[in-house]
């Protein structure tokens, strides 16, 4: 899932054009998008559930991103963060990385791969809107208030047309959850750079996994942490995709596209995720998408194109008015 889903922070980048970190971007938003995909294949060749789904990524994650910073040349030293505030940035990331991935690959086992990834990116914005103006006192405007009730409009539609269809109540709840868990780590990370401050975005994340994954771990266990198959190959193949692909490949081309790309521009490259989470649920899965569950999903879509749209107009606003003296 994406860093616009889970909000870590990212660093500057003063050499990478904008054109490639565009086409960085792009392959995130898609390599993102096979990660519930891939997660449906390995439910259904093993009895491994989403717990131990998730945690196997973070773990994976979490080696292939400390040997890819092993590895690069260091740039240049910066102001380190204060010891709290990290540990603050960390835990707060690692446990909200916990629940919102957890959760949504239970959704995509509850629901099904489409409807999971749209109703979590789609409420996702939304929940991070509302909590903005409640925890931050940003001001939504009419653009933004429309747009959560569009996106409001999206998930009635997805649940009250859908009774008795391709789309389970149970599967919904859960992606809100994991919405609701990306939120928070986008909310904890604003708040902590409203003063300016910035992370290492590698470090960060590398360690956000680490906590999730000793999280999880417990859990991990006590549902079965080594998957039973009789296709294990395949199985240890699709753990290692998740890990490397759309994990950690995905996690660093994001950083550094985003540290290039205006955010509202950001925002709606990142829906590449959910239409490529739709073509695999079609093509491969075999899900069937109803015209509810298409009504929903493009409502949901609109409404974060229109948040991304209000981000936008309120950053050109801000930077035309004047400092105060």
């Amino acid at each position: 899932m994406s860093n616009s889903s889970t909000g870590l922070a990212t660093g500057p980048s003063a050499t990478l054009p904008v054109g490639r970190g565009l086409l960085y971007l792009a392959f995130a938003g898609v390599a993102w998008g096979t990660a519930g995909g891939a997660a449906a294949l390995v439910f259904g060749a093993s009895d491994l559930g989403p717990l131990a789904l998730s945690f196997w990524r973070c773990a994976g994650g979490l080696v292939l991103l400390l040997g890819a910073r092993a590895l690069r040349r260091r740039p240049a030293t910066k102001a380190a963060e204060p010891r709290g505030r990290r540990l603050l940035r960390i835990l707060g990331s690692g446990i909200g990385l916990m629940i919102f991935q957890s959760a949504y690959f239970a959704a995509v086992e509850a629901t099904g791969l489409a409807v999971a990834t749209v109703v979590t990116l789609g409420a996702g914005p939304v929940l991070i809107a509302l909590g903005a103006r409640v925890a931050l006192g940003e001001r939504i405007g009419w653009a933004g208030t429309a747009a959560v009730a569009g996106a409001l409009a999206g998930l009635a539609v997805l649940w009250i047309g859908n009774g008795g269809g391709t789309v389970r109540p149970a599967g919904v709840v859960l992606a809100l959850v994991s919405a609701a868990g990306y939120a928070a780590i986008t909310l904890l990370t604003r708040w902590l750079g409203r003063d300016g401050g910035t992370a290492d975005a590698s470090a960060t994340t590398a360690w956000a996994f680490g906590v999730a994954a000793l999280c999880l771990l417990p859990f991990a266990g006590a549902e079965g942490l080594l998957p039973h198959t009789v296709e294990p190959l395949r199985v240890v193949f699709l753990l290692l995709y998740v890990a490397a692909v759309p994990t950690a490949l995905a996690y660093a081309l994001y950083f550094a596209g985003a540290a290039v790309v205006r955010a509202a521009t950001v925002s709606v490259i990142m829906l590449l995720e959910p239409v490529s989470a739709a073509v695999i649920a079609v093509s491969v899965l075999g899900e069937r998408i109803t015209a509810a569950t298409a009504a929903g999903t493009t409502l949901l879509l609109l409404a974060v194109i229109g948040l991304a749209a209000a981000e936008t107009r309120q950053a050109a606003r801000s930077r035309r008015e004047p400092v105060a003296p």
